[in-house]
Parts: C-alpha cells; sequence; structure tokens
C-alpha cells in the first residue's frame, strides 16, 4: 500500500499482474497488497457491481467465510443472481451457483440494485418493481418486506431500494407505471402500525433517493431550480424537517452515507474533483474537504462507505475508485482516505481496468463502481483487467494507520 498526501503527483505506471484463474495473488510493488479473483470464464458472463452502496460481500463477522454476490446475465448464458464463497483464511474461491432455483421468477433479475444485510450474514435484499424482499441464502426462503401491489390503481413502481444498517428502515423511488419518470420517494419502517413513515412528492427533477445507516435521515438528489445541476433534499424521518443544499453550495453528486452524514463528490469547488463531508446536523462542520485530486483529468469516480458504524466520522474511512484513459496521479486505483481532513490517500490497488479493452461494454459499465464490506476489510469490484470480459476481484485493506 501507498501512503501519499492527496496533492501528490505521483504517476505509477499501469502493472503487470499475473492473474490466477481464481484465488488470491499479489499486487506487485509498490502496491504489496493481497488480491482474490472471484470469477472466471467458467461463471459465464459476469454483469458489473450495481453501485458503490450496494454492498456485493456479506456481513461475514466473526466468519471463515465471506459470500459474494453477483449478477451474470442468462441472455448470454449466466445463471442469474449467483453466490461465490471466499475463505478468508487462504483465499479459496467457491462457486455456490444461483441464488434461487432456476424457474424463480426473480432469477432473470440483473441483480443489478440488490444487496446484503449489514448485520445478517445469510439475508441478501432484492427486488422488483413491486416488491422488496429478503432472501435466505442458507434456506432459499424469500420473506417479502415491502408489497405495493395492493396499491396498483395508482399506477406507480420502486425502484432503487436502500436499507438502514439494522435491516428496519428503507428507502425508495416510486416513479409513474407507464412512464417510469420519478415522481417522489418514500420511507418504510418495519414494526411500525403505519409503516410508510415518510412519503416525498418531487418538487424538481428527480433522480434517486438514499436512507442514511441511521436509518435517520434522508438524502433526495433532485435538481430544484432547473439551474447548475442536482440539488440535495436532506430531511430528518422522525419530524419531517428539511432542509436543502443547492448543487453550487456543495450538494452531492456521487455520494455514500454514514451515520448522520454523507461523503459527496462537489463538481463546484475551486479544487480538482473534491470529495467533502456533510454531517446532516447543521449544528457540525459543514462540507469538509476530506480528500480531492492534485489534477483535474483524473478522478474517484465512486465513493463507497459500507463501513460505516455509529462512531464520529472523522474516526472512519471510506474508499473509492474508478477508471479513465488519462494519465496522472491515482488514475485507476483504489484509494482510500480518512474524513478527518488530514487528506492522507492510502492507495491500495490498482483496478486492471481498461477502458479500451472490449469486456465490459459501454465506459460506464466498464467502471470499477467497487463496494466496501461492513468491517472496512475487504473491497470488491468488477474489472475487464484488459480482456474481453468482466470478472469480479477483491483485495484485502490493509490497516490505513
Amino acid at each position: 500500500m501507498i501512503r501519499e498526501h492527496c496533492t501528490s503527483t505521483a504517476v505509477r505506471p499501469c502493472p503487470t499482474v499475473a492473474l490466477p484463474d481464481r484465488g488470491p495473488f499479489e499486487f506487485p510493488e509498490p502496491y504489496g497488497t493481497v488480491g482474490i479473483r472471484v470469477t472466471n470464464a467458467s461463471d459465464g458472463p459476469i454483469l458489473p457491481t450495481g453501485y458503490s452502496y450496494w454492498r456485493g460481500i456479506n456481513a461475514h463477522e466473526g466468519r471463515a467465510a465471506l459470500y459474494v454476490f453477483l449478477g451474470t446475465d442468462r441472455n448470454r448464458g449466466g445463471q442469474g443472481p449467483s453466490l461465490w464463497r471466499v475463505d478468508k483464511g487462504s483465499g479459496e474461491v467457491t462457486p455456490c451457483g444461483p441464488v434461487l432455483p432456476a424457474d424463480h421468477p426473480l432469477m432473470w433479475s440483473t441483480g443489478e440494485t440488490w444487496y446484503w444485510s449489514a448485520c445478517d450474514p445469510a439475508l441478501l435484499y432484492a427486488c422488483d418493481l413491486e416488491h422488496l424482499y429478503r432472501i435466505n441464502v442458507e434456506t432459499q426462503a424469500v420473506e417479502t418486506v415491502i408489497d405495493i401491489t395492493p396499491y396498483r390503481a395508482l399506477g406507480k413502481v420502486l425502484w432503487q431500494f436502500h436499507s438502514s444498517h439494522d435491516d428496519r428502515t428503507h428507502s425508495a423511488t416510486w416513479k409513474d407505471a407507464t412512464t417510469y419518470s420519478p415522481q417522489g420517494c418514500i420511507v418504510y419502517r418495519e414494526g411500525c402500525e403505519n409503516p410508510w413513515i415518510g412519503v416525498y412528492p418531487a418538487t424538481g427533477a428527480l433522480d434517486e433517493c438514499q436512507i442514511d445507516k441511521s436509518g435517520e435521515w434522508l438524502v433526495i438528489k433532485e435538481n430544484l431550480d432547473g439551474k447548475d445541476g442536482e440539488d440535495n433534499r436532506i430531511i430528518h424521518v422522525a419530524d419531517g424537517h428539511e432542509r436543502v443544499l443547492m448543487d453550487r453550495d456543495g450538494a452531492a453528486g456521487h455520494s455514500d452515507c454514514g451515520y448522520g452524514y454523507m461523503v459527496a463528490a462537489n463538481n463546484w469547488s475551486d479544487l480538482p474533483n473534491v470529495i467533502q463531508l456533510w454531517p446532516f446536523d447543521q449544528a457540525r462542520e459543514q462540507g469538509r474537504v476530506v480528500y480531492h485530486s492534485p489534477v483535474w483529468n483524473v478522478e474517484l469516480n465512486h465513493i463507497a462507505h459500507g463501513n460505516a458504524r455509529p462512531a464520529p466520522a472523522e474516526e472512519q474511512y471510506v474508499i473509492g475508485s474508478g477508471a479513465t484513459r488519462a494519465t496522472g496521479p491515482r488514475a485507476n486505483e483504489i484509494v482510500g482516505f480518512y474524513l478527518d481532513g488530514s487528506l492522507e490517500a492510502y492507495v491500495i490497488a490498482p483496478t486492471l481496468v481498461d477502458l479500451d479493452a472490449p469486456g465490459g461494454g459501454d465506459d460506464y459499465s466498464k467502471m470499477p463502481k467497487g463496494n466496501l464490506d461492513v468491517t472496512g476489510r475487504y473491497f470488491l469490484w468488477t474489472s475487464n483487467h484488459g480482456s474481453d470480459r468482466l470478472d469480479a476481484f477483491i483485495v484485502e485493506v490493509p490497516d490505513l494507520r
């Protein structure tokens, strides 16, 4: 691992990495970290990891192995959403096959918006346009968490679910069932007499929303004034109090949430490709710069904070990843940094992504969009590794301090 200040202009050439067919390997110096190749051609066509804030690794604390969830394309010979077991001691990888029987309707999903529970190692969240489900991957039992089929007359569907760390509170974007245009956001809390505890119609051009890890704050990304870009509506779920953060004032682009805060890219900063910390409680310091690039043409496209815990943000770190054709500091590398404003960057591994190689489709699909497990010790992403296919990789994250 390389430790450098974020203003460092050091440029590292793309390394040649000897990849196994499956299992553990080492990234060469100056990285010196341990990687694990999860998939290979025998697994069929691997689909990109859904997004940096949807967990692809289960809550494996105290267990000898972790499980990886990925989609495979059934239209091109894959088995649908599938699992792989990774032994944490040896790095040995065992394909476990599809999550559910092949004839189950959910098995035709890409799995793009599915994600693991943060607290139960056996539970995987899955969805269709009218339901949020929990799948027990050990028993293949499917539990319905949210069901909007009784409300079909309203002509709505739900999209892009998120769940709090304790599995109680869930958010989603609702869309028109005919046009699929986003119309608002909902918050649903299990165990309440009326679980629909928040309904927030759009007032501008809506993109998406996300409940934070605590389940107490909702971030809605929405262009409220028709200018500049996406603004943020930050809503305290308990009382409905809302504040607005305009795009030109630092509103989140790509982001992930912790407990009562978000870590977000700000494309209006004077600093190149800046990432800032925004506590939702306005009594705390707003907009602390926690990372930036020394150049404009290299950025961390996606930030992952699946390791968030109920502790001060300053004690925690996130990991970002990206892909670019540009040559520059930390281009095509996996980078961690703390949220304390120290601006130290911890370069963990290369992404192995080649945007000019055919594997992965268009540039956006080739992006690693890596996500971080609940322990903060395993980072999962997909990469074409300069080939004609995508495969999934893990890097073991060393102690960053």
